[in-house]
């Protein structure tokens, strides 16, 4: 019987440690930026250069 008011006390510490946490991480601003990731496929993203091999001799000058 000890057992469980054991575990309901462990339980309740750490049910008030992670409201505490959440609290704080919303005060602090944590969770403000909401317009960013819904814009930021928008953006234009660099284009990315294709890897030219080396066996393809009319654009590798040294071959």
């Amino acid at each position: 019987m000890n057992v469980i008011f054991l575990l309901i006390t462990a339980s309740t510490v750490v049910a008030v440690l992670f409201l505490a946490a959440f609290t704080w991480a919303v005060r602090s601003g944590q969770f403000d930026d909401d317009r960013s990731p819904s814009v930021r496929i928008l953006g234009d993203a660099r284009p990315v250069k294709p890897i030219e091999s080396s066996s393809n001799s009319t654009t590798n000058p040294n071959a």
